[in-house]
């Protein structure tokens, strides 16, 4: 089939907002149409489909492309089909319509996390493959469920399946950020997260007394410390201009208390703390100095603690690493690699010692994941495809 680019601009768009239509949120997603939607997509790009169901109700989808030299370690593509609750009352435009504005603005949610990468992928293979571009390696396309609930149903047991490892993967490009003018930024780790309980007992009784010990006293020390430290961390976020090497802590959820006129014998505060591999054992050691400080009886307890996981090379000692900044300099880009501040899949793949980059390529683009009115520019999305059709060549020919 021959295309002008004007028709497979319009081809691409129609997917994209076909896609974003889809609404696979939280809670309770039925995958089931997002399936049926990429199997359509396999068949037109001419791509062989595969749907692993591992975990019940959580499939993976996969979409191949055969390398010439099958024996060689595969390219993954991946991106996930999930996307997080909106507040429809907070949106200007509906969250699941994909409506277009007059400045070309697409907005649904998933369009900036991470519907978009998905058919990015897609997008450059269709046009790659009209080409008559054949990989070197073959290329996974791979839409993954359950990312936005940390992934503990998703990658977290997909890469320890038989029907993962069969892929064979060699390096895996992931979610990130876009950058700004001509500087891409890649991620090549990602803080580890912790998330702990700290338990805050403390004397009991009429709300009319003035007792000593009470669980609210050990909770505002608890607070004036993680609020010092947290503006410690501001400024040294304000004065690097990075994120990478600061550690984020923030209070989530307060639960304590029966009635009104009883103080209670104890308090709990929820934190999510993201913190840089090297920082973390020191970080650890602050807080519970802080528990140690406030009065006795006060304990931690964790609730999420990510392992010490390794970071991808990003020098000339990985092949990848060079494919990638090579072909991008021929686009006239810089690339800046840097620890992504949350967390994404490709902590998991990391893990399974597949080297992974967290990589968006919608620049100059205000951050909207998770935000109401989630949006991206038709233009910034099919800038993004062009990108991909020299990066996608460039990894898997590595």
């Amino acid at each position: 089939m021959k295309a002008s680019p004007e028709e497979l601009d319009t081809v691409a768009v129609a997917n994209f907002r076909q896609y974003l239509r889809i609404p696979s949120v939280h809670p309770n997603i039925d995958y089931e149409p997002c399936v049926v939607f990429l199997e359509k997509q396999a068949k037109d790009i001419g791509l062989e489909f595969s749907v692993f169901r591992d975990v019940p109700k959580n499939p993976m989808v996969v979409l191949t492309w055969s390398g010439k030299e099958k024996s060689l370690p595969s390219i993954m593509l991946n991106s996930h089909m999930d996307v997080v609750p909106v507040f429809e009352d907070k949106w200007t435009h509906k969250p699941f319509d994909a409506d277009i504005d007059e400045n070309g603005n697409i907005y649904a949610r998933g369009s900036q996390d991470t519907k978009c990468t998905g058919i990015q992928y897609l997008e450059a293979i269709r046009r790659l493959k009209l080409k008559g571009v054949e990989p070197r390696r073959t290329v996974h396309v791979t839409f993954l469920p359950d990312e936005e609930l940390g992934g503990i149903n998703g990658a977290k047991q997909y890469v320890e399946t038989e029907n993962f490892k069969k892929l064979n993967i060699g390096f895996a490009l992931d979610e990130g950020f876009g950058g700004r003018g001509d500087t891409l930024i890649v991620f090549n780790g990602e803080k580890r997260r912790w998330i702990f309980r700290i338990h805050c007992p403390g004397q009991s009784g009429h709300g009319s007394l003035l007792l000593e010990n009470t669980a609210g006293e050990k909770v505002r020390h608890i607070l004036d410390k993680v609020y010092d430290f947290r503006a410690e961390q501001k400024i040294k976020e304000d004065k690097d201009k990075k994120t990478d090497h600061v550690t984020t802590i923030n209070l989530t959820m307060i639960e304590g208390g029966l009635q009104n006129n009883v103080i209670p014998d104890k308090f709990t505060l929820v934190f999510d703390a993201r913190v840089p591999i090297e920082n973390f054992e020191k970080f650890e050691q602050t807080v519970n100095q802080w528990c140690k400080d406030t009065g006795e009886g006060i304990w931690t307890e964790d609730l999420q603690k990510d392992d010490d996981l390794p970071i991808t090379a990003a020098d000339d000692s990985n092949i990848f690493w060079v494919a990638f900044k090579h072909a991008v300099q021929l686009m006239d880009f810089k690339v800046d690699p840097l620890i992504f501040p949350a967390n994404t899949d490709g902590r998991y793949f990391r893990k399974a010692l597949i080297p992974t980059f967290g990589f968006s390529p919608n620049q100059d683009t205000p951050t909207k994941l998770h935000d109401h009115d989630e949006f991206l520019n038709i233009d910034v999305f099919l800038k993004g495809i062009k990108l991909y059709t020299h990066i996608i060549p460039a990894l898997s020919n590595a």
